[in-house]
């Protein structure tokens, strides 16, 4: 197993990953989203991963302008939007080579053990 969770420190979310592969000791890797983003091919991966890519925005958005001009673009576009808004995106990301998360999703890692 390869897990790299991207995510931020003030995340809840992102803590609660992190202390749900600690406590099983699996090995991760964490990168601080405020620090260095997804490149574009982690992105798109990870994009394709969640079925597109309105499934990986955070729908609990202070100001969410960014989030409904996600929704009015075409689909080749989609993704260089998100590339450049990575704050819309919804933490933390879990990637297992392939197969990646975003959100809490214990019930899913469990089945990647």
């Amino acid at each position: 197993m390869n897990i790299q969770i991207f995510g931020t420190k003030k995340s809840q979310d992102t803590r609660k990953a992190q202390m749900f592969f600690k406590e099983r000791r699996i090995p991760l890797q964490f990168i601080d989203m405020k620090e260095k983003g997804l490149s574009r091919g982690e992105l798109s991966s990870v994009i394709q991963a969640c079925g597109g890519p309105e499934k990986i925005v955070e729908t609990k958005l202070k100001d969410d302008t960014d989030a409904v001009t996600l929704q009015y673009l075409v689909d080749s576009q989609k993704t260089d939007f998100l590339f450049e808004h990575q704050e819309i995106i919804k933490l933390p990301i879990v990637r297992n080579g392939k197969q990646a998360t975003v959100g809490y999703e214990p019930e899913t890692w469990k089945k990647w053990q």
